[in-house]
């Protein structure tokens, strides 16, 4: 099991998550709450001073039978204690302000390195030591936020209350004498010497029971995520289970990760019983400890009974900042265990940036679309390609062939920049704009009038164009519900979406189009007119297209087929 290691390595990753939002643009509102709210939690500590002294006036008071006071300590009560509450409302209503928007912006921040250089891709990719990047940018950075502004703020009000009680203490212990042989030894404050002793002892046996909690407060995280993921796959992919009967071998699946979810939790449980148990014993019994030390001096009548109550508070706060770690260890551990997996995924998105692809793509003066000396390699070094050269000019059409993983659609990765094993050229004519179409086109949560126009947001096209458009790819009677917002993935079928996939080419009009086995849910009239409205609508248009029917060479002029072995051959058809 790993343990509760706040070494300097982990400091430093703390450092590395917090520092962004502090010297981000928001940070002088960020400091200058922090500020308010560090201010009202001293105001608070020393509302507590004034009730700790309020403790021995009124109960002294009372044990002197002193009516008249009575009325006006109980006034001078309820001023302070309405004071302490009102800061403690809104000391946690700042702090909450500060912990949205500093999720706000770490959370953006997140989002926008995963989906800068296409991260999202490459960690998928190049390394899988990051599992479930959606939990990290949801649930970790909101637990990360909320325990580091709670912990430190909880540290900090714990010293001030230190600070202000070991001195209250100090005074109301007085001094002891022990008697050692003929001579006796005086400890001045004594009451805080065996608070202190208490507290240590307390922290080294906490750490000792509750090491375990870290690590398996980390995997919990993880495999509840993976649990969640396994019901996120059963039902996106419902119909494909539906068709193969497969809800037993799928429940056989999410069970199995289910199970480990409960067996990581028992023992979860396991450890966290025997924390609570010492946490509670540790705790009830500092409610007896000072009142054994403070009772002989109240039987010898040195002290009154409101000294006893204000000793009995004094320690009892000094006891509680001592014991700051002991309480919160459990709160720790689940931190720890936070900041490591964000910092894990920090420095993989970190690392997967790095790692570039050689292939260069840059704008030409030319208009042909060419390719130079372009090497495609998989991550375990197997080379597809080697050396390949080609170039389309506008209104050209080249079909790419070979057997299954040969390599076609990954050099169309390579092409577009998001394969990073290979090196080589890309030259795509200044201005020119290159649209892929994926074999399973993505359909963005949304309106089916938002999937036609994806990736732009080009609301200055009509609806007239996009009727006209709907019409030609065969999906006119969808029309009466483009601006119905659904899941729309699910609403079409394969064959629908990829036709969807043709209209958002007739609307984006690209210059060069790329299509991995676009037609391939389609029947052969269908794929006939996908390409004729290509031809028409786009006649200077270069295309690309891969696939195995023996129908598609019919619409291109060119064939490049790969061997998968870096061999390649262009032919005329």
């Amino acid at each position: 099991m790993e343990k509760l290691n706040m070494n300097r390595d982990f400091f430093r990753g703390v450092w590395k998550l917090t520092k962004g939002y502090w010297n981000s643009e928001e940070k002088w509102k960020a400091r200058g709450l922090f500020g308010i709210v560090i201010a009202m939690n001293f105001a608070i500590v020393y509302a507590l001073v004034l009730l700790n002294q309020w403790y021995n006036e009124f109960y002294t008071s009372l044990q002197n039978y002193d009516k008249d006071s009575f009325l006006p300590l109980i006034g001078y009560f309820s001023v302070v204690a309405f004071t302490y509450v009102a800061l403690s409302v809104y000391s946690i209503y700042l702090r909450q302000m500060l912990q949205i928007n500093w999720r706000k912006w770490m959370t953006k921040s997140y989002l926008d390195k995963w989906s800068q250089a296409r991260n999202y891709y490459k960690m998928q990719v190049i390394e899988n030591q990051t599992d479930n990047p959606d939990q990290r940018m949801t649930e970790d950075i909101r637990d990360f936020v909320e325990l580091t502004l709670t912990l430190l703020l909880g540290f900090l009000r714990q010293i001030t209350t230190l600070v202000a009680f070991i001195v209250i203490l100090w005074q109301l212990s007085g001094v002891i004498a022990l008697p050692l042989g003929s001579m006796s030894l005086e400890i001045h404050g004594y009451m805080v010497w065996i608070c202190l002793i208490y507290a240590i002892g307390g922290t080294y046996l906490t750490t000792k029971i509750g090491n375990p909690l870290v690590r398996l407060n980390f995997d919990q995280q993880r495999l509840e995520a993976d649990f969640r993921f396994g019901l996120i796959r059963y039902r996106e992919n419902g119909e494909s289970i539906a068709f193969y009967g497969g809800e037993k071998a799928e429940n056989k699946n999410v069970e199995g990760r289910f199970r480990s979810v409960v067996k990581n939790y028992f023992s979860l449980m396991k450890y966290q019983k025997r924390l609570s148990w010492f946490v509670n014993i540790y705790g009830q019994t500092a409610i007896i400890v000072p009142i054994f030390l403070i009772v002989p001096a109240y039987f010898a009548k040195q002290i009154q009974w409101g000294g006893i109550m204000q000793t009995l508070t004094a320690f009892d706060k000094v006891q509680t900042a001592l014991s700051f770690f002991v309480e919160s260890y459990a709160t720790i551990a689940q931190w720890q265990s936070v900041v490591n997996r964000l910092v894990n995924f920090t420095n993989n998105m970190e690392k997967v940036e790095q790692i570039q692809g050689e292939t260069q793509i840059k704008p030409v003066q030319d208009n042909n679309f060419q390719v130079k000396s372009l090497d495609v390699t998989l991550p375990t070094g197997r080379v597809l390609l080697n050396n390949l050269n080609f170039n389309i000019a506008p209104g050209e059409t080249i079909l790419i062939t070979g057997d299954s993983g040969c390599g076609k659609s990954t050099l169309l990765r390579a092409i577009s920049g998001i394969w990073p094993f290979g090196e080589g050229e890309v030259q795509i004519p200044d201005g020119h704009q290159c649209f892929f179409l994926p074999q399973r086109p993505y359909l963005p949560l949304g309106s089916l009038r938002d999937a036609l126009l994806y990736p732009q947001e080009n609301s200055l096209v009509s609806q007239q164009e996009i009727k006209n458009v709907m019409e030609k790819c065969e999906l006119i009677h969808f029309f009466d519900r483009v601006n119905e917002v659904d899941d729309w993935s699910r609403i079409l079928s394969l064959g629908e979406q990829q036709r969807v996939a043709f209209a958002r080419v007739l609307l984006a009009k690209p210059d060069i189009v790329f299509l991995d086995e676009s037609t391939s849910a389609l029947d052969e009239k269908t794929e006939a007119v996908m390409y004729k409205l290509l031809k028409e609508n786009l006649p200077n248009a270069a295309i690309l297209s891969i696939g195995h029917r023996s129908t598609l060479h019919q619409y291109h002029k060119q064939q490049l087929h790969l061997s998968g072995d870096g061999n390649w051959q262009f032919s005329m058809i």
